[in-house]
């Protein structure tokens, strides 16, 4: 039987145009973040199953790629459940591995730590557009900065990174407190506050009359669902949006929330240095149940999904030391942005020079070894050289390497 010539299913071959283009955005991606002061770290690809499954991970853990336990550990005929087989996983997703990270090295970290993490993550998911099964995925994270000021650095050093690639996006920003407070004023019980922000993040999809609809149709009675409605009405996407919510929700809406809020938001409008927009959005949710504090996501013109996304989820390191810590982080989307920049023909910028050098075949080793030295000098110069054998059809091999942006061709004959 022939071996099997396509990759497993979610996984795929990355071609040199592609690998092009995801060598430059990382390499964009290391040079902005640091700017920032960022420090590049490095976590395993396996994770310890307890960690995986510490249900801090949302819809995420029903995903895991898990690892059989291996030699004498693995004893499958007195096996009762998936967990006496299972010791590790493939991590899903950068932020329980830097959690775990944190908590196993802190003593030697600086306070508060600023964490560049780029690497391949896993899910069992259903691959579509945009989507596979193994992926690159690059987060920066503040550990142990309690205020604000970790979530004006993070947005302000990721939407430089954005605007370096495109020039039209936006950034909404919202807080699970308020989404919380809003819950909580309507008169919803905090036991139902998940099952109310997942009908509630599909509002782009339904609108505002579908969401109330399924909310009924969830046994949730009129007068909750009514309220709680009008307050997404009367709210606008900026500044006097949340001075409204903060005015309605003064009994329920804890601590400076509207205030930091409303500082993070003017902050980043008067320091930012890419073009974006930055909006308020009282319906944003983000998926993940560990997120304590501020949200955010990035979507781009043109695209439907999100390119990005992030918040402060200060409990989690706390599930591994005890104490908790403040941390806050932001994610890219980095094959969605590959992929857009892809179907946009996005040309990288070099400063080399790009030539050929077309060798007619049955040439002389004097007179390849002339050749091997021109090529040798204009390396050295700082121009990329590939030297090839001429093929019968030039043109079509002229237009090849022109497609591989090779500007310059020359032809080397044996006489």
């Amino acid at each position: 039987m022939p071996l099997k010539k396509k990759p497993v299913t979610g996984m795929k071959d990355i071609m040199p145009r592609e690998m092009e283009i995801r060598n430059y955005v990382m390499q964009l991606i290391r040079d902005t973040y640091g700017m920032f002061g960022f420090s590049n770290i490095e976590t395993p690809c396996v994770e310890h199953i307890e960690n995986l499954s510490s249900k801090q991970g949302g819809e995420n853990e029903k995903l895991i790629f898990k690892i059989l336990k291996r030699g004498e550990k693995l004893k499958l005929d007195t096996a009762k459940e998936e967990m006496d087989l299972v010791d590790g996983g493939l991590r899903y997703d950068l932020t329980v591995p830097l959690s775990r990270y944190y908590s196993n090295n802190a003593n030697e970290l600086p306070s508060p730590f600023k964490a560049l993490q780029m690497g391949n993550v896993w899910r069992a998911d259903r691959p579509q557009r945009g989507r596979y099964r193994q992926f690159m995925q690059c987060d920066i994270d503040i550990l142990g900065e309690p205020t604000y000021l970790a979530e004006i650095e993070l947005i302000l050093a990721t939407s430089t990174l954005v605007g370096k690639l495109f020039e039209d996006f936006t950034i909404r920003i919202n807080d699970r407190r308020i989404l919380k407070a809003m819950a909580a004023y309507s008169g919803f019980e905090e036991k139902d506050f998940d099952e109310v922000f997942i009908v509630l993040d599909k509002m782009d999809k339904i609108g505002l009359d579908g969401v109330a609809e399924e909310l009924r149709k969830a046994g949730y009675g009129e007068s909750m669902v009514e309220t709680y409605m009008g307050l997404y009405r009367e709210v606008t996407s900026d500044l006097d949006g949340i001075r409204y919510l903060k005015d309605k929700l003064k009994d329920t809406l804890k601590d400076n929330t509207a205030d930091d809020l409303m500082t993070i938001i003017s902050s980043v409008e008067a320091a930012k240095m890419a073009n974006f927009k930055l909006v308020f959005d009282p319906t944003l949710v983000r998926g993940m149940s560990y997120y304590t504090g501020p949200i955010f996501e990035i979507s781009i013109d043109g695209f439907a999904g999100s390119v990005g996304g992030g918040g402060r989820y200060d409990e989690m390191i706390g599930r591994f030391t005890g104490q908790n810590t403040p941390a806050c982080g932001f994610s890219v989307g980095f094959e969605r942005i590959v992929m857009l920049l892809l179907e946009r023909d996005y040309q990288v910028p070099t400063a080399k020079s790009k030539k050929a050098y077309l060798i007619e075949k049955g040439m002389s080793p004097e007179k390849l070894l002339e050749v091997f030295k021109e090529a040798e000098a204009d390396r050295k110069d700082g121009s990329v050289v590939n030297v090839v054998m001429m093929k019968k059809n030039k043109k079509f091999q002229k237009d090849q390497l022109a497609k591989e942006g090779y500007t310059e061709i020359k032809e080397f004959f044996h006489n």
